[in-house]
């Protein structure tokens, strides 16, 4: 396994090479195509007319054309392109590159009383130095190289602070309680034995210090705690003005009926009702003719995600024109009722950096009974960060959980397998995981135990995983109607299947895009997606095949998907998406 995705991704990267010098190293389009020779890629759903090339597949120039037209088009059209969503400034700090240094002290953990020789449990010493750093502000709190034993949650609750070790390879955090031991059950909201522990909750946990209290507490009262943006039953937000005028997806400033409660720099959330037609969740499928006739009403799972609740950052007030730091996800049309309100307040600007989290070696659960051997979770964070942490013998990897623009960059999963290496839900939007790997596992899957992958679902939108390397798992679209979602540049031994709740509704909303895919093992499932998933790109993927899953669209119809260089990865450009959406 190990030489088939190194030759691989060898070979790819040399084919990447050769194009970018043949096309200019500066270059983001491609040169010009005779206006004769420019095919028109077909948007039924199969893409007929792109297979019909396929037998002309040795024709470089036309293997060429295939890879070009879909970006060259984006190009003109990059905020409200049909097919592919405009994802260049996902991540922290819209996408910034570096990781600023938090203003305040650093604060050791050993000064605190914690072992780096595992002889006792660090997890007090390492939360009241975390509690040190918080109340003063924000700092770096630093864990020098060695193994730290933890019985207990770490928890992150306040702003710009840090959890920073020596390197993934020299600081670990060796955990020996699941989050059922340290906190209790954790049952699901509909019903069963199921612990949603397999989707919630991490060892080292970002969240902010009132919802702890908050889901604790609720947990021990075997009571669901609302994990989304504006607290239990939604009713803790307040209206800050309406939105007055229709606005488009893609506009970046919005006409409100009053401005006197916003500022430059504010945080707030952009919520859109449903109507009694399911209208809104129409539109976040394309508005294509299938979801028209839809069964919405019966998606109980999907309908308990509504209203559509999107955070940003509000960057200009111009008389009643607010300008917000991102183009709008979805049209802001009036029988949705739009408006900007409060939100729960979020964790802004801390993260973990520099560690290994391992849990106890134990066999992973049967389906859904995780005991919540987790790694990291960032709930309600906002412009966090995880670099160079990796999670072993976890139960569930990395979740993002009502997350908005974070970032986790050299994020690695290994052990002996785990339910979701990585998770996003409960509307997570505009993050971005990159140069991720999951390994392996070390051990065979015992009996009733499932594997995912990269996964996303409950109306998370324009969040991107790029560049990774997944030894197995697939790319988990696990229902509850995400949709803009972005994976680029990915090598995947494709080994896992998606899941999801038949109340959950749809797998696919539209502008789902798969740009320049890998698949080693020649598996279609989850990753050639233009025959379920409406207005969705798939472009420059390995040839794949139809087994194990196979999935029944949702929308009958034409989906109007893009299919482009099917069975050749190395002829796509620009050859990363989300980098060449920075650039733009």
């Amino acid at each position: 396994m190990e030489g088939r995705l190194m030759d691989l991704t060898r070979r790819t990267l040399l084919g990447g090479a050769i194009a970018t010098a043949a096309a200019g190293a500066a270059a983001l389009a491609a040169p010009p195509i005779p206006a004769a020779a420019a095919p028109t890629t077909p948007g039924a759903p199969g893409a007929q007319g792109l297979q019909g090339l396929q037998g002309l597949q040795g024709l470089q120039g036309l293997q060429g054309l295939q890879g070009r037209s879909l970006w060259r088009e984006f190009t003109r059209n990059p905020y409200a392109h049909p097919n592919i969503p405009y994802i260049g400034r996902a991540g922290h700090y819209g996408g910034s590159r570096s990781f600023p240094r938090p203003r305040g002290p650093v604060v050791n953990v050993l000064d605190h009383g914690a072992k780096r020789d595992g002889s006792a449990d660090s997890a007090p010493a390492i939360n009241r130095a975390i509690e040190a750093a918080g109340r003063r502000g924000g700092g770096i709190v630093t864990v020098p190289p060695g193994t730290y034993r933890v019985d207990d949650v770490i928890r992150i609750g306040y702003d710009n602070v840090v959890l920073r070790g020596a390197g993934s390879s020299r600081t670990t955090l060796h955990a020996t309680r699941s989050l059922t031991e340290i906190i209790g059950p954790y049952g699901s909201r509909y019903g069963g034995n199921k612990s949603a522990w397999s989707w919630a909750g991490g060892l080292i946990w970002i969240c902010p210090r009132e919802r702890w209290h908050t889901l604790t507490d609720a947990i021990k009262a075997e009571d669901w705690p609302f994990e989304g943006w504006t607290g239990n039953e939604r009713d803790e937000f307040r209206t800050l003005t309406a939105i007055a005028a229709p606005a488009r997806q893609g506009d970046w400033t919005v006409t409100v009926a009053d401005p006197s409660r916003l500022r430059r720099g504010d945080r707030v959330l952009l919520r859109l009702t449903d109507d009694a037609g399911h209208t809104l969740l129409q539109h976040m499928a394309g508005d294509v003719e299938g979801a028209r006739g839809y069964r919405w009403s019966d998606k109980t799972k999907l309908t308990s995600y509504v209203p559509y609740e999107w955070p940003c950052r509000v960057t200009a007030v111009r008389g009643r024109r607010v300008t917000l730091d991102r183009p709008l996800p979805l049209d802001a049309r009036p029988g949705w009722r739009p408006e900007l309100t409060t939100l729960i307040r979020p964790v802004t600007g801390s993260g973990v950096e520099g560690l290994t989290l391992d849990a106890v070696e134990t066999p992973q659960a049967k389906h859904l009974l995780d005991k919540g051997y987790n790694g990291v979770a960032l709930q309600c964070a906002w412009d966090c960060r995880v670099d160079d942490v990796r999670v072993n013998n976890v139960d569930n990897g990395f979740l993002l959980v009502a997350a908005k623009a974070c970032t986790l960059r050299r994020t690695r999963v290994s052990g002996r397998g785990s339910h979701h290496p990585y998770c996003c839900r409960e509307g997570s939007h505009d993050n971005l995981v990159e140069d991720f790997t999951i390994d392996a596992r070390t051990v065979p899957a015992p009996p009733g135990t499932q594997l995912h992958g990269i996964n996303v679902e409950g109306l998370s939108s324009y969040n991107v995983w790029s560049r990774g390397r997944m030894e197995m798992g697939t790319f988990d679209t696990h229902r509850g109607l995400p949709f803009a979602d972005v994976r680029t540049d990915i090598t995947v031994n494709n080994t896992g299947s998606h899941g999801g709740d038949a109340s959950a509704g749809p797998l696919y909303g539209a502008r789902f895009t798969h740009w320049n895919v890998r698949v080693v093992n020649g598996r279609a499932g989850c990753v050639k997606i233009d025959d379920i998933a409406p207005y969705s790109a798939t472009a420059g993927i390995s040839e794949v095949r139809q087994f194990g899953q196979i999935d029944v669209p949702d929308f009958t119809g034409p989906l109007h998907a893009r299919v482009e260089a099917y069975g050749h990865p190395e002829a796509v450009w620009p050859r990363n998406l989300y980098e060449a959406q920075r650039r733009l």
